[in-house]
């Protein structure tokens, strides 16, 4: 739903009337993981998805049902191996589906977390979720204040709460709540989804070259704060690396000195000169990030590490060092080698073996594509069984 505020909100200011369909749940494998959402404009145009494709039109229509009736709608996705034509995820999973109209409070809420995050400030976005006890509150939290409620003085303490613990990472969650006391319990109501926006993750570029460009273009694609950093002013400019976020003129190692980093922080370097690569590298190297990579050949990179050795880098912070960075593709051209280090840089985030998946068994996707770790089972729909498979008219009738 982050990426999708932005225009989300333009809709809202100019009148029209939308509605926003968000993935609180995910059971057993599916093709995107909880927060994924689906916008729908009242003359019907959407952006986004919650399925990859699989359900995009039920959830569609029900979104358009929403914006007619004004009643927000939580239902359960499935898969029913006896009827091939029901609407249904094919990879045999579950997700439920929140689905509200986005009123003039909700779009408030969502236009202060947007400007937070655009201020790269954590927040975190809580909705209440339909139930016996109502719901479509929403309440926007980030370090030193909040915007909105759920509708219930007790209740907005409690989320307060929790939403502030969440502050620091990113991911979602759906907590149960008494409906007096707002203490979590297993309760069914009233039922609270959290987002939170951690600022992207940063991307630190260092080189001016034809290989920092493409990098800088699929580190954004990555949806990466991307910056491009060189000491040489002539070949260090915006107009040469449009989609990096920030084109710095400085020496790489003192700019990394003086810049935050964080355990999601990438580090590339992509110059071929020991006196801008060592002293990065060494800097990099002393800091815990997620992951440290340098361009060159093999005989770059042992006289590289010798350099980094005599500079003082100890061995255990050495082998950290992707270099050279990428997977073994094959690569030659910029755009390749740019696609090699991306690959090497999830599967290193997400802890996999970066061998061909059909030479695999086990789950295609990481355990934390489903529900986010605290995140209780948020199965939708008050009172109602879970939609599997069903058609789209049984989807009206639910």
């Amino acid at each position: 739903m982050r990426n999708l505020a932005p225009r989300l909100l333009e809709w809202q200011a100019a009148g029209a009337r939308c509605a926003l369909a968000s993935v609180v749940a995910v059971r057993g494998s599916a093709p995107l993981r909880t927060g994924a959402a689906l916008c729908v404009h009242e003359d019907g145009t959407a952006l986004g998805s919650v399925s990859g494709g699989c359900v995009e039109g039920a959830v569609h229509d029900l979104a358009r049902e929403v914006l007619d009736s004004g009643e927000a709608r939580c239902v359960s996705f499935g898969y029913a191996e006896d009827d091939a034509f029901a609407v249904g995820l094919m990879c045999g999973g579950e997700i439920d589906v929140f689905v509200q109209a986005v009123d003039g409070d909700t779009a408030r809420v969502l236009a202060a977390a947007h400007l937070a995050a655009a201020a790269r400030r954590p927040v975190v976005v809580a909705r209440v979720l339909p139930g016996p006890s109502g719901g479509g509150g929403a309440v926007a939290v980030w370090k030193d204040g909040h915007l909105g409620s759920t509708g219930s003085p007790a209740l907005d303490l409690a989320v307060l709460a929790d939403a502030r613990r969440m502050l620091d990472r990113d991911g979602t969650a759906v907590r149960s709540y008494e409906a007096d006391a707002g203490v979590p319990s297993e309760s069914q109501a009233p039922r609270v989804f959290f987002e939170a926006w951690a600022p992207p993750p940063r991307l630190l570029v260092f080189g001016a070259n034809a290989h920092a460009g493409a990098v800088s273009r699929i580190g954004a694609l990555l949806g990466y704060h991307v910056t491009v950093c060189d000491a040489r002013a002539t070949f260090t400019t915006p107009e040469r690396f449009p989609d990096a976020d920030e084109v710095v003129v400085d020496w790489p190692h003192r700019y990394l000195a003086a810049t935050e980093t964080d355990h999601r922080t990438v580090v590339c370097v992509m110059t071929h000169d020991p006196k801008f690569d060592v002293p990065v590298l060494a800097e990099a190297l002393g800091r815990p990030l997620a992951y440290v990579g340098a361009l060159g050949s093999r005989r770059v990179q042992a006289r590289r590490r010798e350099d980094l050795t005599t500079a003082g880098v100890s061995p255990d912070a050495l082998a950290r060092l992707h270099a050279p960075l990428g997977l073994d593709l094959g690569a030659s051209t910029p755009e390749e080698t740019a696609v090699s280090f991306a690959a090497e840089l999830v599967a290193v985030r997400s802890g996999r073996t970066a061998r061909p998946l059909s030479v695999l068994d086990g789950p295609i996707h990481p355990t934390a594509h489903g529900d986010r770790p605290g995140a209780a089972d948020a199965r939708c729909a008050a009172g109602t069984d879970p939609v599997r498979g069903r058609t789209t008219a049984a989807l009206r009738a639910h």
